[in-house]
């Protein structure tokens, strides 16, 4: 039985005012990755986290005023579980009218409860309106790939365009597109985003590594699978000494998910910088 089947995402919801943790659906991430060759038995073959962005979250005062704040989730990647991002949605929609006796219980309560349906520790921010001033639209670094003019005629996940010129002196670059897109496994809708990579390695095939970007435009799967299937066809590939892949998507129901993957745990973690477009 597929495991979505009991899940939140492409049905129709009835929208719970009053706080309700039962509402989180959990998804192993071992199925994503056993379809990439990724032995849940073995050690990941990289390091990274998950950063939820989620810009709905409202509660109550005990006096029955309401509060509004955004809320950051970073997600260990060795989490045995993600989860729905439907069921996220209406898990904080259940805070709706649900009072708390302060900002801290809230984010007392988030960790708690998303620590629980990952299966390890969320580390929980909320940023309320006195902080709201503070936010600015950040910008992914590196040379941009999307102005190389390629013919594409190949929308689903193709491998073989990747490739490193292994006669070439090694070299550490950072490169990004803006053209990344994926599915939604379930529903089919489609997941916008821009992803970077930095390695260091005999230098990857510029051209290439756009055209296998843009392969993934029919493919399904969730947002970090599609960072791992990246990283790790990469690294297959055109094997860097040192890579990560960090994407960031823009957000449905209130809520982005960007993940970051790295072949080294010394390699630092981004900023959580919110894209123009998201």
């Amino acid at each position: 039985m597929n495991p979505l089947d009991h899940g939140s995402l492409g049905r129709a919801s009835v929208y719970s005012e009053h706080y309700e943790a039962s509402l989180l659906f959990p998804i192993a991430r071992a199925v994503g990755r056993a379809d990439l060759g990724i032995d849940s038995n073995s050690p990941l073959p990289f390091d990274g986290v998950d950063f939820w962005n989620a810009f709905e979250l409202s509660w109550l005062e005990p006096s029955g005023k309401p509060c509004v704040a955004l809320a950051r989730f970073t997600v260990p990647v060795a989490s045995p579980n993600l989860i729905e991002s439907k069921s996220l949605k209406l898990y904080l929609n259940s805070f709706n009218q649900t009072m708390f006796s302060s900002a801290n219980e809230v984010c007392d309560v988030l960790t708690r409860d998303l620590s629980a349906a990952v299966g390890a520790t969320v580390d929980v921010e909320i940023v309320l309106p006195s902080r709201f001033s503070e936010q600015r639209i950040a910008s992914l670094e590196g040379f941009c790939l999307d102005a190389l003019p390629i013919h594409v005629d190949t929308y689903t996940p193709h491998p073989e365009f990747l490739s490193a010129r292994a006669d070439a002196p090694i070299v550490t670059e950072t490169l990004t597109s803006h053209l990344l897109k994926s599915n939604c496994p379930v529903t089919g809708q489609p997941d916008w985003g821009s992803v970077q990579i930095t390695y260091t390695g005999h230098p990857i095939e510029r051209e290439g590594l756009l055209k296998y970007f843009i392969s993934l435009r029919r493919h399904h799967g969730f947002h970090e699978q599609c960072v791992e299937r990246i990283f790790m066809e990469v690294m297959r590939r055109c094997s860097p000494l040192r890579l990560s892949v960090y994407a960031r998507y823009t957000r449905r129901g209130g809520i982005d998910i960007n993940p970051f993957r790295a072949s080294h745990t010394d390699i630092p973690l981004p900023e959580n910088g919110r894209l123009a477009r998201q």
